[in-house]
């Protein structure tokens, strides 16, 4: 994977609505790469740095996990901000995943 990879991962998560988030794993399988995963994870870590800005918050593991939190600062800031959009987290995991659960293999 290359950057162009990673602009590709930047350009879709630019696409998910607000109040929906979508999976690394979903964005990978819709760019084609369905085992990269891992790598769209890798791609968010590095979306700080991006222009325009990347909503990567909204970008969770298939279970709705807050898994990328610890790259936030501070990591609340990623609970702060689905919040701000109206989705529900506890204990660090989205609440009704699958309603707000925006797939982007279906919805682009």
């Amino acid at each position: 994977m290359d950057q162009n990879f990673y602009e590709q991962v930047f350009e879709l998560v630019r696409l998910i609505p607000k109040g929906r988030v979508t999976s690394y794993g979903a964005i990978a399988k819709s760019l084609g790469a369905g085992r990269a995963s891992r790598m769209v994870g890798y791609a968010m870590r590095n979306a700080a740095l991006a222009h325009p800005p990347i909503p990567a918050h909204r970008v969770v593991n298939s279970s709705g996990l807050l898994t990328g939190k610890f790259h936030f600062n501070p990591p609340e800031l990623m609970v702060e901000l689905l919040e701000a959009e109206g989705i529900v987290v506890k204990e660090d995991k989205v609440q009704q995943f699958k309603k707000v659960f925006w797939d982007p293999m279906i919805e682009l």
